[in-house]
């Protein structure tokens, strides 16, 4: 058997090369085909694993020309320049690395702080313009202040643990960050509100997603104490930059540093000008050590990938075998699916996520399942989640991971599988199975039964099982003009608690959510998707 031959189209180190060679694997490298496609083209069905950056870009049609691909490796956390889709069609593994940029990120946004602390781009400018305006640049000492820390996972607990360092107090609000956790890192969980009302410095450490965009929202920004300074070197997006140039010009915020926008290149921004705005263009991880760790660290990963079969870090494919893969998708759909569901109705802190294999489904590779339904429940709230980081993710944030295999089952099902998140306010929980058709369903719901197809766009209601109910719940959607395509219905007892779950035609708006929860036998109502 020949060894395998890896391209490396970008510019990686000279030791990420050595380590492809170490282990024995043949490796071109070529950084000048990184921008010319056409050349790339006309070799990449010569190798059996691809290294880049950003400059190569991984097109549908330059995979249509990689048969014997196996790997994409990219040297970073984006991977914004691989079709991906095109990529899992063609078994092809696309692996980041989305840890190796932790330490650098974390470093600038303390540096971030410090200038925003002690004015130090105004002072240097002004320095350097022959003026010497000591009296102008009055700071303030971090020692002794409250620092907030909005999402505490891998990088936010290294700017708690430099903060801790330096001496400051640490806040910290997360949804997934267990007591337990925020004990061993030396932090104080709190809610949001609390650390807006408390902290001096506030510092973002978390995705871009539904639910943390604009989480320093207008409103937010006026829960918070006067004087308050802001970071954000994580995504542009978590902050409404133009309510926080208000609260900038009003002197409710003191200053504010940002690394990231909302639209970037940021040529333009509403924060541009303030004399008490710090802003750099992107370089959180833009630092000699991250960028040799990243080459580093997906040269291991590949080499493992392409001489093992191990799976670290891959975006688009848990660790399956060729023979399970096709008996195995319906349930990894089933599993993430499912999580997805109770992680979109979770709101409060997750301690646990426990899943129940019985029938069939025990036989399997649960492990695989287990993961799709981690990145299924966490996604909601960390988009960047996939089958193979959710393990890892849930342990940084103190979540416990429970699996229960049960080779029989009572039920009238081959398998089924029950999903459980124990969240700080109450447990939830769901259960399916997978019929013939090879389609997931959602069979138990508050272990009141129900049969329902996942669909992209879903409303759940809990509601008293009294008449009238039905009607009005219909008449809403159609006077909102909004089409029901599949309705299920289930309840404990007659006159007890039901649910009903039911697919439409589009995303139900907020308003008619609202007018949805002010029927009087509902008790609450979630517009759902997947």
């Amino acid at each position: 058997m020949s060894a395998p031959r890896v391209l490396v189209s970008d510019a990686l180190s000279p030791a990420a090369v050595k380590i492809f060679q170490d282990r024995g694997i043949l490796v071109d490298f070529r950084p000048e085909l990184g921008k010319d496609k056409d050349k790339l083209a006309e070799v990449i069905g010569d190798y059996d694993g691809l290294a880049i950056r950003s400059a190569t870009k991984v097109t549908a049609k330059l995979l249509e020309r990689a048969e014997r691909l196996k790997v994409v490796g990219r040297a970073g956390i984006g991977v914004d320049n691989v079709d991906i889709p095109a990529a899992t069609a063609r078994g092809v593994i696309v692996m980041n690395t989305p840890f190796g940029n932790s330490i650098t990120t974390a470093e600038h946004a303390i540096a971030m702080m410090f200038a925003l602390a002690r004015q130090i781009p105004q002072a240097d400018a002004s320095t350097q313009a022959g003026k010497w305006e000591k009296n102008r640049f009055m700071g303030v000492e971090l020692t002794a202040k409250t620092l907030g820390v909005i999402g505490c996972g891998n990088i936010g607990a290294i700017v708690a643990d430099r903060a801790i360092g330096l001496r400051m107090r640490v806040v910290a609000y997360d949804p997934f960050l267990s007591p337990e956790r925020a004990m061993e890192i030396g932090v104080e969980k709190v809610e949001l509100d609390e650390l807006l009302a408390r902290a001096d410095v506030i510092t973002l450490h978390v995705p871009l997603t539904d639910k943390t965009r604009n989480i320093l929202s207008r409103e937010a920004l006026a829960k918070t104490r006067p004087g308050v300074r802001i970071v954000n070197c994580a995504r542009g997006g978590l902050v409404d930059e133009a309510a926080l140039r208000e609260a900038l010009d009003s002197g409710h915020v003191a200053g504010a540093a940002f690394d990231v926008f909302l639209e970037e290149p940021a040529h333009e921004n509403a924060l541009f000008g303030h004399p008490n705005v710090v802003c750099t263009p992107h370089l959180g991880a833009s630092t000699t050590e991250a960028q040799e760790n990243v080459a580093l660290q997906v040269a291991e990963q590949m080499s493992t990938y392409l001489l093992t079969g191990g799976v670290e870090n891959a975006v688009n494919f848990p660790s399956i075998s060729a023979e399970e893969a096709p008996r195995l998708k319906p349930f990894v759909a089933l599993a993430e699916k499912l999580g997805s569901f109770l992680g979109q109705l979770t709101e409060a802190p997750v301690k646990g996520i426990r899943i129940e294999y019985e029938g069939a489904v025990a036989g399997m590779n649960t492990r695989a399942l287990t993961s799709a339904a981690v990145a299924g429940a966490l996604r909601p709230m960390l988009q960047d989640v996939n089958m193979v980081s959710a393990p890892i993710v849930a342990r940084e944030r103190g979540i416990v991971i429970e699996e229960t295999v049960r080779e029989n089952t009572q039920r009238d099902y081959e398998s089924f599988v029950r999903i459980t998140i124990d969240a700080e306010d109450m447990p939830r929980h769901a259960g399916g199975t997978v019929f013939h058709d090879g389609k997931p369903r959602v069979v138990e719901i508050r272990d009141i039964n129900v049969d329902a197809e996942f669909a992209p766009h879903m409303i759940y209601v809990r509601n008293e099982d009294k008449p009238g109910f039905i009607g009005a719940f219909g008449s809403l959607l159609g006077d909102a003009g909004v089409n029901i395509a599949t309705f299920s219905l289930g309840r404990d007892a007659p006159g007890g608690d039901a649910i009903c779950f039911v697919s439409v035609d589009q995303k139900p708006s907020a308003e008619l959510l609202d007018r949805i929860e002010a029927i009087p036998q509902v008790k609450r109502a979630r517009a759902v998707s997947f």
